[in-house]
C-alpha cells in the first residue's frame, strides 16, 4: 500500500512538471521536491526506483536547457552528508550538488563553500575530487577581513587534518596545470597511459580536468583564489610553502606577482629547515623517482613527473636556504645530476645547481662518502663535457675546491685529478684559470700525507708544472711543492729554490717565505723545523746542476754559464749555507752576515767532520764540502754578491790548513776581487787573500807583503789602495798570531822550519807595514783612512804594535792622539768613529802592558757627544778590554765619582752603559764585587732619568748586581732599592746645590713625567706579594727596549736572564695575573710597555685569563673607583677587554655593579677616563640582557650626564632586540623612557631652525623630524616592546603616557606617543577601553600645538583611539570639538578640529556614524569655511577635508541634509548668532546649502525653521558673507511659494519676509544693496506680490542717479591708482543699474492701481536709458522691458485707456531704433526685435494697433529695413516678416 502512495506522490510531481510554464515556476518545484525524490530512491520498490529514475530523466532534459533555472543546493548537501543515507542516494545527490552548485551567484557560493569541504569528509574519493572542483572557483570571490590580526576561519579546517591534506593536494595540482594543454594530454586513453603534464600524474591531470573543464582565464582565477586563500592564512603556512613557491613560478604574471608577494612577506617566518617544507620541495622537484630499495611501486597513473625548469628555477634557490636541503641524501644528488645533465637543463637551472653544489659542501656532513663520490664524479663529468659558459665553469672548477677541503679523503688518492687540473689552467681563458687555481689551492690539503710511490707520482707532477709559462701554474706548483712535502725533502726544496728564482714576485715572494721559515718567538717551543742534510741536498743540487747545463735552461753572463738564472742560484746557495747550518747543530736566524757570523763556530766543527770522514773514505772529488766550494765560485765569478762572498770566505777560514791551500793557483782572481767597486766585497776578498797567503811559505809572503806596499803607492786606484791596506793589515794580523803560538809552544826549532826567513827581517818587514798603514790614517779620503784604522785594530788585537810609545814621528802615543781626536769630531762618519774606538780598544789585548792606558781610556770616556748610543756600547766594549789590575779600579772609581752624578744626560747615559758593560764582563773582578752597593746606588739614581734607554739600562744593572751579591749582601741590596724607590728619599750624592737628583717626594717626577713610575709600580707589585727581592725579576722582564734586539744590545744576552726569572715567578702567578691584565692598559705609555712585557713573559698560556677570571674581575672592579685617575682609566679598559667575547654567564654575578659603578665613572672628572668608560659600557651592553633594564632606567636613562643617558638608550635598544618577551614587566617604565630620548637625543639645533622657519619650511622639517624620530632605533624599540603589552602592564603605562603627552616637550616624544597609542588601539583594543577616556583628554590638551604635525599625529591618535573609548567620551569628545569650532577665534582651533574629526572618519567610521547626529552638522558647516588670506584652496584646505567627512558619511548630499534638517538648522543658526563675523558668513553660506538643495522639497516644519533661521540672521548690521542670507531667501521662497501660501504655525508669511528683506534693500552698501533688491525681485515674481511703490522709491533713484554717459572720466586728473578706482566704481554703477533694472522688470506687478500710477514714469525711465547706454545696458532694459509689456494691463483685451498707451507706445518706438540699429551687438539687435514682437503681436491681439501712430510704424519699419543685411540670417529673416507685418497693417 506504501508503495502505491509512493507512486501516488511520484506521478503527482511529474504533473506539477508538466504544469510548470515558466522558469520560476518550474525552479519552485525543483526546490520544493528534489530532495525528498531523491530520497525516494532508497526505496525497496523496484516500481518506485524506476519511478524515481523516470522522472529525474524528464528533469535533467529540462534543467539542461535552461541554465537560469536554480537548484536547492543547500537542501541537497544537508541531504548529501547525512550519514544514514543509502550510496545510491548520495551518487544521485552529488549530481544535483555539481548541477546546479555553479549556477549559484557568487555571493551563495562562498556561502556554500565551507559545506562543500565538510561534505567531504569519508566519502569516496572520486567524489571529493568533484566537491573540490565545485569549491575552487569559488575561491577567487572569498571575502578574508582586511585586518590580518582578525584571522577568521570560515572554512575552520583545523579539525579536519584530512581533507587538508587533500585539498592541498588538489590544490597544488591545480597550481601545476598548465594553461590550454589539459584537453590533449588525459583524453588518450586506453592502455599506454598519455603522459601527463610535468609535475602531476595522470590520476592528477584528470581530476582537475573533470568533468567540465576551466577555461584559461578561469584556470588563472583559481590559481588566484588558492593563493588568495593562503594569503589569508587558512592552513598553516608550513604547508602552503610549496604551493607559493609553484605559483610564483606561474606562467601567468598574475597569479606569479600575488604568489611572489605573499612568500617575501613571509621570508622571515617560514622556516627553511622544516623537514615538512623541504620533503614537500624535493618531492615535487623530483617527482616520484622509482627507487630500487622501495619494494612496491606507485601505481603507474599515480606517478608524478619532475616538474617544468620554470619551477625548478623557482624552488632551487629555496633549498639554497635551507641547511637541511643540503643533508637530505640521496635527494639532493638527484637535483644537483638533475641540474647538471637533465634533459630540460639550461645555464640558469646549471648556475643555480652548481650554488645548490657549493651549499652542499658547506654545509653537508663530511662522513657521508657516497654524496661525495657522487658530487665529484658529476662535477668532473660537468668540467670534461661543457664548454660553453666559462662562469659556469669557474663555478663548477670552485665547487671541486670546497668539496676537497670538506672530504679530502675522496681525492687523496686521484693525483690524475691535479694532473688534469693543471692540465686545463695551461689552456682555459683567464678567468677559469682563476677558477682552477683556487681549486687547486684548496685541493692542497688533501695531499699533505702522501706516501710511496703517490708522493714520487706528486713531485714528477710538480717539477713538471713549475717551469710553465702562465704564472698561475707556476704559482700553484710552488704552493704544491711546499704543503706537501715534507720541510727536510730534497727534491721538493729544489723545485722551490726555482721558483724562489721565478721572475714574477707573486711566485718568488711566497717560495721564499716557505724556504726561509726562520724560527719566531712563537714557534721556539715546537722545536726548530727540519731541513734536509747538507751533503744530501749538495749532492742533489750538484746533479741538477751538470744536468741543466747541458739542456737550454742553463744561464749566460757575459763569458760565464752557469746552470741557474741569478736570483735562483742566489737562493740556492743561501739555501745551502742555511742547510750547513743546520747541519751543523744551529738554527739559522737570518740571512744577515752579522748573524751568520754568529754560527762560524760551530759550521767550523761540523766542516772539520766532513772532511776528516773524506779522508779515510778517499772518494776525493765528491765530498760536500768541495761541490758547495766550487758551486759558490761559479757563482761569484759570474755574478758576485756580498753574501756569496761571506759564505766562500767562512768555509776557507774555519779550516784554512785544509781549504786554503785549494786557492793558491787561484790568487789573481781573489785579487781581482779586491779591486772590485764594492766596498764591502773588498774587505771579504782582502780576508781571504790574507788566510790564503799566510797558509804559504816565507818567500811568497814576503813577496805578497811587497807587492801590496806597492800597490797602496799607486795613487791612481783609491779602491785597489783600499783593498791592499786591508789586505796588509789582515796578513800582519795573521802573522802575529802564528808568532805568538810559536813562541807559546817554546818550540823556535819548528818555527824555524815554517818561517824560513829570521825573525829578524820579519819584524822589520812588519814595522815597515805598519807605519805604512799608519801614514794613511790621515789620508784626505774617507774609505782609506777607515781602511787605515781597521787594519791598525787587526794588527793591535793580535800583538804589540812594532812602533815606538812616544816621541817623533808615528808613535804608539801619536796613535792614540789622533784616533781620540777623531771620535767627538762632527766631520767624522759614524763608521770611522766606531772602528777608531773599537781599534783603541784592541790596543790594550794585544798588548797588555800598552804604555797609555789611562790616557787612553780617559779619552774615551770624556769623548761622549749627543746620543750615540752605538758608540756607547762600544766605548763600555772597549774599556773592558782592560784587564790590567791598576787601571780597573781607576776605571771604577772614575765612572762612579765622576761620570754618573753628571748633569749632562747624555754623559748619564753613556756611563751607566759602561757601568753595565764593567759589571757584566768584569763580573769576577775583585774591586767589582767589592763595590757592589756602589753600583747598585749609581744605578738607582739613572734609574729617574728621563729617558728610556737610561732607566732600562739601569734596571738590567740592578739585576745583575743584584745576582751577583752573596745572601747577606742581596738583603741589603734589596731593602736599599724598595727603600729608595717607595719613600723616595735620595740616594747621597755629593752633587752642587742646583743639581738635586730627588726632592724630597718629587721622586719620579722628571720633566716629562715619566721618571720612576714604571720602578715604583714594579716595586709595589713585588712588596704586594711580600717579596721585595722579586722587583728584579721584574725589571728583567721589563725589557722592552729596542736597543736589546741591536747587535750590541743583544750581546748582553739579556733575553736567557729574562728566561730564567720568568720561571722563578711562576709560582706567583694568581696574585701578579690580575694586577699584571690591568697594568697592560695604564695610560703611561712606559709602564704600558714594560708590563706588556713581563705578561708576554709571564703568560704564555691563554687560558690563564679564563682561569684566574674571578681574581681579575675583583681587581679591576675595586679599582674602577680608585682615588688615581691613571688606575680608573686602566680599570675601564682592562674590563672592557675582559668581556669582550664573553659569555654573558661569565660574568652576570658583576652585572648590575658593572654597570652601577660605571655610571659612576661615565661622569669623571677627567676626560680620558669618561671616554675609557663610555667605550667599556658600549661593550657590556652587547654582553648583556633584561638582567640590567632596572638599572639603565632607574640610573642610567635619568641621569643627568648627558653621556649616561645616551649610552644608557643605546644599550636599551640592543638589549630589547634580543630581550623580547622579558621586557614585559619594564614596559610600562620603559616605553616613557624612550619616548622621552626621542627628543632629548634629537640635536638641539633643529628645535632653533624650526622656530626660525616660515610655516611651510616649519611643516616640512618637522615632518622630516617626526618620520626621522618613528624611524630611529628608538622607536624600533618601543615598537618591540608593544608586541609585548597585555592589561597587566596597560594601568600602569597609561597615566605615565598620559603624563609624557602633557609635559612633553620635544616634537619627536609628542610623535612618539601619538603612534604608541595608535599601535594600542590595534594592538590590544579591548584592554584599553577603561583607559581611553583620560587619553583622550591628554590628546585633547596637547592638540593646539603650535606644530602642524603634532597637531595631525594627535589628530590621528584620536581618530584610531575613538574606536576603542566607551561612548561617553566619544560624545564628549564631539561635543568640545564642536564648541571650539564655533566659539573659538584661533585657525588653530578650526584646524584641531578639522584634522580630528577627519582622522576619526577615516579609520574609526563605524564610530562617527553613530555619533552622526553631532558630528555631521558640524562637518556640514566646516565646509563652508572660507580659506585664510594666506591659503590657497587646495587639497589640504579644512574645508576640503570637512567635505571629505561629509560626503563619506551621508548617502548624497541631499538625502545628508534631509537627515539631519534639524540639526543642521540648529547649528547654522548658532553659527550666524556667532561674535564673528566670518563664523556668520560661514552660516549663512550653510543655511543658503541647505535651502537651495532642499528648495523643491522643504514643507512644514522645516520650511517655517528655515525661513525664521534665515531672517533672524538679517537682522543688524551688514557684514561680508550676509549677502548669501539673502540669496538663501530669494532661492527658498521662489521654490516654495506654494507651501508658503498655506497658513502654518511658526511659518513667516511672505508678507513678513517681504518686510525684513525690503528693509535689507533700503542699506547703504551698494553691493549688499544689490544682493537685497535681487532677493525682493525673486520673492516678489515668485509670489506675485504688489510692493511696487516701495520698490520704486528705492530703484528709481537708482537708475536715475547711474547715467554712464562715456567720456565723463576723461576731464578727471589721470593718475593710476584714481583710474583704477573709477574704474571699478564705474563697473559697480552698471552692475547696480542693470540690477535695478532686473528687479524692476520682475516686482512689475499685475494690479490695475499700481499699473496707472506708474505705467508712464516707467516706460520713460526706460527709453531714457534706452537712448544713451552702453550695451550691457540696453540688454538690462531690453529685458526689463519685455517684463513690463508682458505685464501691462493696457495690452490687456477691454483695456479701455487709449491715450495713455499711444503716448508709452510711440516713445518706445522712438527709444527702439537705437538698439535695433545698434551694429556691434546682435544680442542687444535680437532682444530689440524680441520686444518689438511683443508689442506688435499684444496690439494685435488686443486689437489696439491703432494706438501706434503712423511716425511710429515708419521709424519701425526703417530700421527694420536696415536688419536686412545683418550677418545673421535668423534676425534678416524675423526683421523682414515684422516689416511686412507691420505693412500690411490698416
Amino acid at each position: 500500500m506504501a508503495a502505491q502512495d509512493e507512486l501516488n506522490q511520484l506521478e503527482r510531481v511529474f504533473l506539477r512538471l508538466g504544469h510548470a510554464e515558466t522558469d520560476e515556476q518550474l525552479q519552485d518545484i525543483i526546490s520544493k521536491f528534489l530532495p525528498p525524490v531523491l530520497l525516494k530512491l532508497s526505496s525497496v520498490q523496484e516500481g518506485v526506483r524506476k519511478k524515481v529514475m523516470e522522472l529525474l530523466v524528464h528533469l535533467n532534459k529540462r534543467i539542461k536547457s535552461r541554465p537560469k533555472i536554480q537548484l536547492p543546493v543547500e537542501t541537497l548537501l544537508v541531504q548529501y552528508q547525512d550519514p544514514a543515507a543509502a550510496s545510491f542516494v548520495t551518487n544521485f545527490t552529488i549530481i544535483y550538488i555539481k548541477m546546479g552548485y555553479p549556477r549559484l551567484e557568487v555571493g551563495k557560493q562562498c556561502e556554500l563553500a565551507p559545506t562543500l569541504l565538510t561534505a567531504m569528509e569519508g566519502k569516496p574519493q572520486p567524489q571529493q575530487d568533484s566537491l573540490m572542483h565545485l569549491l575552487i572557483p569559488t575561491l577567487y570571490h572569498m571575502k578574508y577581513p582586511a585586518d590580518t590580526s582578525k584571522i577568521v576561519f570560515p572554512f575552520n579546517l583545523t579539525e579536519r587534518p584530512k581533507t587538508v591534506q587533500l585539498l592541498l593536494e588538489f590544490m597544488l595540482d591545480v597550481l601545476l596545470m598548465p594553461y590550454g594543454s589539459a584537453e590533449g594530454t588525459v583524453a588518450a586513453g586506453g592502455q599506454g597511459l598519455p603522459q601527463p603534464p610535468p609535475g602531476m600524474s595522470v590520476y592528477a591531470a584528470k581530476r582537475v580536468i573533470g568533468e567540465t573543464q576551466w577555461s584559461a582565464e578561469q584556470l588563472e582565477q583559481c590559481k588566484l583564489g588558492i593563493v588568495k586563500f593562503m594569503e589569508a592564512k587558512q592552513v598553516p603556512e608550513v604547508e602552503t610553502v610549496v604551493h607559493l613557491v609553484v605559483a610564483s613560478s606561474d606562467t601567468r604574471h598574475s597569479v606569479a606577482t600575488a604568489a611572489d608577494l605573499e612568500l617575501k612577506s613571509k621570508q622571515s617566518i617560514i622556516d627553511w629547515n622544516n623537514p615538512l617544507i623541504i620533503n614537500k620541495m624535493y618531492k615535487v622537484y623530483l617527482g616520484d623517482v622509482p627507487l630500487k630499495t622501495k619494494g612496491g611501486n606507485v601505481k603507474q597513473e599515480l606517478k608524478h613527473e619532475p616538474v617544468s625548469t620554470r619551477v625548478k628555477l623557482k624552488i632551487l634557490p629555496h633549498l639554497l636556504r635551507s641547511r637541511l636541503a643540503a643533508e637530505c641524501f640521496p635527494a639532493n644528488i638527484q637535483v644537483v645530476y638533475d641540474g647538471l645533465f637533465g634533459a630540460n637543463t639550461n645555464n640558469k637551472l646549471l648556475s643555480l645547481t652548481l650554488q645548490f653544489v657549493h651549499h652542499i659542501c658547506m654545509v653537508c656532513p663530511d662522513t657521508n662518502k657516497p654524496l661525495g663520490l657522487m658530487l665529484l664524479n658529476g662535477l668532473t663529468k660537468l668540467i670534461n663535457e661543457y664548454k660553453e659558459d666559462p662562469k659556469l665553469l669557474s663555478v663548477a672548477y670552485s665547487a671541486v675546491g670546497k668539496l676537497s677541503s670538506r672530504m679530502p679523503q675522496l681525492f687523496t688518492k686521484d693525483i690524475a685529478l691535479v694532473q688534469q687540473f693543471f692540465e686545463s689552467m695551461c689552456k682555459e681563458e683567464a678567468d677559469v684559470r682563476l677558477a682552477i687555481q683556487e681549486a687547486l689551492s684548496m685541493m692542497v690539503g688533501a695531499y699533505a700525507n702522501l706516501q710511496g710511490a703517490l708522493l714520487n707520482l706528486m713531485e714528477a707532477l710538480v717539477a713538471a708544472y713549475i717551469g710553465k709559462p702562465e704564472v698561475q701554474v707556476r704559482q700553484v706548483a710552488m704552493k704544491f711543492a711546499s704543503t706537501v712535502f715534507g720541510p727536510d725533502h730534497v727534491p721538493s726544496r729544489y723545485l722551490l729554490l726555482l721558483a724562489a728564482g721565478d721572475p714574477r714576485e707573486e711566485v718568488s715572494g711566497e717560495a721564499k717565505k716557505v724556504l726561509r721559515a726562520f724560527p719566531t718567538k712563537s714557534l721556539e717551543k715546537e722545536g726548530p723545523k727540519p731541513m734536509p742534510s747538507f751533503p744530501d741536498m749538495v749532492a742533489y743540487v750538484q746533479e741538477k746542476a751538470a744536468q741543466r747545463i747541458k739542456t737550454p735552461a742553463k744561464y749566460i753572463v757575459g763569458t760565464s754559464t752557469i746552470p741557474f738564472n741569478p736570483s735562483a742560484f742566489g737562493e740556492i746557495v743561501l739555501y745551502l749555507r742555511m742547510c750547513l747550518a743546520h747541519s751543523a747543530g744551529v738554527t739559522p736566524m737570518s740571512t744577515r752576515l752579522a748573524d751568520m757570523q754568529d754560527d762560524a763556530p760551530a759550521i767550523g766543527r761540523y766542516v772539520h767532520t766532513l772532511l776528516s770522514s773524506e779522508s779515510q773514505s778517499k772518494g776525493s772529488e765528491a765530498n760536500p764540502v768541495h761541490i758547495y766550494m766550487d758551486l759558490l765560485q761559479q757563482l761569484l765569478s759570474a755574478v758576485g754578491g756580498i753574501t756569496v762572498m761571506y759564505c766562500l770566505l767562512e768555509m776557507v777560514s774555519v779550516c784554512p790548513d785544509k781549504l786554503a791551500p785549494r786557492f793558491i793557483d787561484k790568487i789573481d782572481w781573489i785579487k781581482s776581487l779586491m779591486n772590485t767597486n764594492k766596498e764591502d766585497m773588498r774587505e771579504l776578498a782582502a780576508q781571504l787573500y790574507a788566510v790564503v797567503v799566510s797558509t804559504m811559505t816565507g818567500n811568497e809572503l814576503q813577496t805578497a807583503v811587497y807587492n801590496l806596499l806597492k800597490i797602496t803607492k799607486d795613487n791612481h786606484s783609491p779602491e785597489s789602495q783600499h783593498g791592499a791596506i786591508l789586505a796588509l793589515g789582515y796578513m800582519v794580523g795573521r802573522y802575529m798570531i802564528k808568532k805568538k803560538a810559536v813562541t807559546s809552544e817554546e818550540s823556535s826549532h819548528d818555527m824555524e822550519q815554517q818561517m824560513s826567513i829570521p825573525s829578524q827581517g820579519d819584524d822589520e818587514l812588519v814595522a815597515m807595514a805598519t807605519k805604512t798603514i799608519g801614514s794613511f790614517l790621515d789620508s784626505s779620503i774617507a774609505l782609506l783612512a777607515v781602511a787605515a784604522c781597521t787594519a791598525l785594530g787587526e794588527i793591535g788585537r793580535n800583538g804589540t804594535l812594532l812602533i815606538p810609545a812616544d816621541g817623533v814621528g808615528f808613535t804608539k802615543l801619536s796613535v792614540v792622539e789622533n784616533l781620540l781626536a777623531r771620535i767627538p769630531s762632527g766631520k767624522e762618519s759614524t763608521k770611522m768613529k766606531e772602528r777608531s774606538i773599537q781599534t783603541l780598544g784592541y790596543l790594550p789585548v794585544g798588548d797588555g802592558d800598552f804604555p797609555h792606558q789611562k790616557k787612553l781610556l780617559q779619552g774615551l770616556m770624556d769623548s761622549v757627544e749627543a746620543k750615540q748610543v752605538e758608540l756607547q756600547f762600544a766605548v763600555g766594549e772597549a774599556i773592558t778590554n782592560v784587564k790590567n789590575n791598576d787601571v780597573v779600579p781607576w776605571v771604577l772609581n772614575s765612572i762612579l765619582a765622576r761620570y754618573i752624578p753628571s748633569q749632562n744626560p747624555h754623559v748619564r747615559q753613556a756611563s751607566c752603559i759602561w757601568l753595565l758593560s764593567l759589571v757584566r764582563k768584569l763580573s769576577q773582578h775583585k774591586e767589582i764585587m767589592s763595590h757592589l752597593k756602589e753600583i747598585q746606588v749609581a744605578f738607582i739614581s739613572v734609574l729617574s732619568d728621563p729617558d728610556e734607554l737610561s732607566q732600562d739600562v739601569a734596571s738590567k744593572g740592578l739585576g745583575l748586581v743584584y745576582e751577583m751579591g752573596g745572601e747577606d749582601d742581596q738583603q741589603e741590596l734589596v731593602s736599599t732599592l724598595v727603600e729608595t724607590l717607595m719613600t723616595g728619599k735620595r740616594v747621597k750624592h755629593t752633587v752642587s746645590e742646583d743639581t738635586e737628583v730627588f726632592q724630597g717626594e718629587g721622586l719620579g717626577k722628571t720633566p716629562d713625567g715619566h721618571g720612576l713610575t714604571t720602578y715604583k709600580e714594579l716595586c709595589s707589585l713585588a712588596s704586594d706579594l711580600n717579596q721585595p727581592d722579586l722587583v728584579y725579576k721584574f725589571m728583567n722582564l721589563a725589557n722592552h727596549h729596542a736597543m736589546w734586539n741591536s747587535r750590541k744590545g743583544a750581546a748582553f744576552g739579556f733575553h736567557m736572564i729574562a728566561a730564567k726569572a720568568g720561571e722563578q715567578l711562576a709560582p706567583f702567578l694568581p696574585q701578579l695575573v690580575p694586577r699584571l691584565y690591568r697594568y697592560q692598559f695604564d695610560p703611561n705609555l712606559s709602564i704600558r710597555q714594560a708590563m706588556t712585557s713581563i705578561w708576554d713573559a709571564l703568560v704564555t698560556d691563554k687560558t690563564l685569563v679564563d682561569k684566574y677570571l674571578k681574581e681579575i674581575l675583583q681587581d679591576v672592579l675595586s679599582n674602577l673607583t680608585s682615588n688615581t685617575w691613571r688606575v680608573r682609566e686602566s680599570s675601564c679598559l682592562a674590563l672592557n677587554d675582559l668581556i669582550r667575547g664573553r659569555q654573558a654567564d661569565d660574568l652576570i654575578d658583576h652585572l648590575a655593579e658593572m654597570w652601577e659603578t660605571l655610571f659612576r665613572v661615565l661622569d669623571d672628572i677627567k676626560e680620558s677616563v669618561r671616554k675609557a668608560a663610555d667605550l667599556t659600557l658600549k661593550t657590556l651592553s652587547k654582553r648583556t640582557v633584561a638582567v640590567l633594564l632596572p638599572t639603565l632606567l632607574e640610573k642610567g636613562i635619568v641621569s643627568n650626564v648627558s653621556e649616561v643617558r645616551s649610552l644608557s638608550i643605546q644599550t636599551l635598544v640592543k638589549v630589547s632586540k634580543t630581550a623580547g618577551a622579558r621586557l614585559k614587566p619594564h614596559a610600562p617604565r620603559l616605553i616613557p623612557a624612550l619616548l622621552e630620548a626621542l627628543s632629548t637625543l634629537e640635536p638641539q639645533v633643529l628645535n632653533y631652525l624650526s622656530l626660525r622657519a616660515t610655516e611651510q619650511e616649519k611643516s616640512a622639517m618637522d615632518s622630516a623630524r617626526l618620520s626621522a624620530a618613528k624611524s630611529s632605533p628608538i622607536m624600533e624599540t618601543v615598537n618591540m616592546c608593544l608586541q609585548h603589552l597585555d592589561v597587566s602592564v596597560l594601568g600602569e603605562l597609561v597615566p605615565r603616557l598620559c603624563e609624557l603627552l602633557k609635559s612633553g616637550v620635544g616634537l619627536g616624544t609628542k610623535g612618539g606617543c601619538a603612534s604608541v597609542i595608535v599601535s594600542l588601539t590595534v594592538q590590544c583594543p579591548q584592554d584599553l577601553t577603561p583607559y581611553s577616556g583620560k587619553l583622550m583628554s591628554a590628546l585633547l590638551n596637547g592638540i593646539h600645538d603650535r606644530s602642524t604635525v603634532v597637531q595631525k599625529a594627535f589628530a590621528f591618535a584620536l581618530g584610531h583611539l575613538v574606536r576603542t573609548a566607551k561612548d561617553g567620551s566619544v560624545e564628549k569628545l564631539l561635543l568640545k570639538l564642536n564648541s571650539w569650532y564655533l566659539e573659538k577665534e584661533e585657525p588653530v582651533y578650526k584646524s584641531s578640529c578639522v584634522l580630528t574629526m577627519h582622522a576619526i572618519s577615516h579609520y574609526s567610521p563605524d564610530v562617527l556614524k553613530a555619533h552622526a547626529g553631532v558630528a555631521l552638522p558640524l562637518a556640514f558647516l566646516g565646509m563652508h569655511q572660507a580659506p585664510g588670506p594666506d591659503e590657497e584652496k587646495g587639497e589640504s584646505h579644512d574645508a576640503t577635508l570637512w567635505a571629505e567627512v561629509w560626503q563619506e558619511n551621508v548617502p548624497g548630499s541631499f538625502g545628508g541634509i534631509r537627515l539631519y534638517m534639524t540639526e543642521l538648522i540648529a547649528i547654522t543658526q548658532k553659527a550666524l548668532l556667532s561674535q564673528s563675523w566670518k563664523m556668520k558668513a560661514q552660516g549663512a553660506a550653510a543655511m543658503a546649502t541647505v535651502a537651495k538643495e532642499q528648495t523643491g522639497s522643504l514643507v512644514a516644519p522645516h520650511l517655517g525653521m528655515v525661513l525664521t533661521a534665515l531672517m533672524q540672521g538679517l537682522s543688524g548690521r551688514t557684514w561680508a558673507g550676509k549677502e548669501e542670507l539673502l540669496k538663501a531667501i530669494g532661492s527658498v521662497i521662489s521654490k516654495c511659494s506654494t507651501e508658503l501660501k498655506k497658513p502654518c504655525a511658526g511659518q513667516p508669511t511672505i508678507s513678513e519676509v517681504l518686510e525684513v528683506v525690503l528693509k535689507e534693500c533700503r542699506k547703504e552698501s551698494l553691493v549688499y544693496k544689490m544682493a537685497a533688491l535681487r532677493c525682493a525681485g525673486d520673492v516678489l515674481h515668485s509670489s506675485q506680490e504688489d510692493r511696487f511703490s516701495n520698490m520704486a522709491e528705492i530703484l528709481f533713484p537708482l537708475m536715475k542717479k547711474n547715467c554712464p554717459e562715456s567720456g565723463g572720466a576723461s576731464l578727471r586728473s589721470r593718475e593710476d591708482d584714481d583710474d583704477d578706482r573709477d574704474v571699478k566704481e564705474k563697473e559697480l554703477q552698471t552692475e547696480a543699474l542693470l540690477c535695478a533694472f532686473e528687479t524692476l522688470g520682475k516686482s512689475w506687478p499685475r494690479n490695475p492701481q499700481t499699473q496707472t500710477r506708474f505705467q508712464v514714469e516707467v516706460c520713460s525711465l526706460m527709453c531714457e536709458k534706452l537712448k544713451l547706454s552702453t550695451w550691457r545696458v540696453q540688454l538690462g532694459v531690453l529685458q526689463s522691458m519685455k517684463a513690463y509689456f508682458k505685464g501691462l494691463l493696457l495690452l490687456e483685451k477691454g483695456s479701455e485707456d487709449f491715450n495713455a498707451l499711444s503716448h508709452i507706445l510711440t516713445e518706445t518706438c522712438a527709444a527702439l531704433t537705437y538698439p535695433l540699429e545698434n551694429k556691434n551687438y546682435s544680442s542687444v539687435r535680437t532682444e530689440a526685435l524680441s520686444v518689438v514682437d511683443l508689442i506688435v503681436k499684444r496690439t494685435g491681439e488686443s486689437k489696439q494697433w491703432d494706438c501706434v501712430s503712423v511716425k511710429s510704424r515708419e521709424q519701425l519699419q526703417r530700421s527694420l529695413s536696415t536688419l536686412q543685411s545683418d550677418s545673421r540670417p535668423d534676425l534678416r529673416d524675423k526683421a523682414q516678416e515684422l516689416r511686412r507685418h507691420i505693412q500690411s497693417q490698416p
